[in-house]
């Protein structure tokens, strides 16, 4: 069983078809078929279902498909450690997306690190919420990014880092204060402003409140613009403590009790192709980063997991 044959598998397995196995693979089309035909007859099963609309893994290929994304994910996790013994030969282009809520506590460190470590890595780094960052990664336009954490069934390999409880926020008015925490149903007295669904946070306010009623008063997905409203007087809204940093005069906030929310954040990379050894480091610099953020008390309510 060849490395080569593990690929085409994965490959064909994520697109459905033996033409966009070759492409994301960069080979021609008899190389991707000739590897399946000889896994499959090395182990003396089809592991595919063919049909005109397609290929997809069979009963048997799923239990080898989980094994070769789980070999290849030891053999990437190998070269990185092996990468980390020779630092500064690394070299490379490295794409990083983080969350809006997260660039003042991470970006400035991790560009450091990476400079000061691994002068050979020129980083990039973008912004956006998961949703777009989700969609960046898929295309190749980032290379690794912080996300909320997905099912096992993604396109991405995400590795969680932290575990993020959200406070309610209000107007100056209301007097919350960091000591005294809210329940949520004396959020839900008060109208909201959300950002609009199927947004990550909405996901998450609109779970815990099944069953009750909530009044959304403006929706936006814009961070900066709720809390500008909230400060205004239109309403509530539940956010990152990180977000609120540099917010304290404008508004207040508080933890919730009973039911507090919270959220998963890791750091994914595409399942394929492998990743470059200059990714890897910088995959786990951003993870030394948010560490130390953590234990510095830097991100208010996040505790490291795993």
């Amino acid at each position: 069983m060849e490395l080569r044959q593990l690929r085409a598998l994965i490959a064909v397995a994520d697109t459905g078809s033996v033409t966009a196995a070759a492409k994301a693979l960069h080979i021609v089309q008899p190389a991707v078929t000739k590897q399946i035909h000889a896994l499959e007859s090395e182990l003396g099963v089809e592991l595919f279902e063919r049909s005109r609309s397609g290929m997809s893994v069979n009963g048997n290929g799923k239990q080898v498909l989980d094994r070769a994304r789980r070999a290849l994910e030891e053999l990437d996790r190998a070269r990185a450690e092996v990468s980390s013994g020779v630092e500064k030969g690394v070299r490379g282009r490295v794409s990083v997306g983080l969350l809006p809520s997260t660039v003042g506590l991470l970006a400035a460190d991790l560009v450091a690190a990476v400079t000061r470590r691994h002068p050979g890595i020129v980083l990039r780094v973008d912004v956006g919420y998961a949703g777009h960052l989700a969609q960046w990664l898929d295309v190749g336009d980032v290379d690794v990014a912080l996300l909320f954490e997905q099912p096992t069934t993604s396109a991405f390999r995400i590795r969680p880092i932290l575990r993020e409880d959200l406070w309610v926020v209000a107007p100056r008015a209301a007097g919350l204060d960091v000591d005294n925490p809210v329940s949520l149903e004396d959020v839900l007295r008060h109208p909201l402003v959300l950002p609009a669904p199927p947004h990550g946070l909405r996901s998450i306010v609109d779970a815990a409140a099944a069953g009750s009623d909530i009044s959304i008063a403006v929706e936006t997905n814009d961070a900066a613009l709720q809390r500008r409203l909230v400060a205004d007087g239109h309403g509530w809204t539940v956010l990152p403590p990180a977000m609120m940093i540099d917010a304290r005069e404008a508004v207040t906030c508080a933890p919730l009790v009973g039911a507090p929310l919270s959220r998963t954040i890791g750091t994914a990379v595409a399942r394929n192709p492998a990743q470059s050894p200059a990714c890897d480091v910088v995959v786990a610099l951003l993870g030394e980063v948010i560490a130390s953020a953590v234990s510095g008390g830097r991100w208010p309510s996040a505790r490291l997991v795993g």
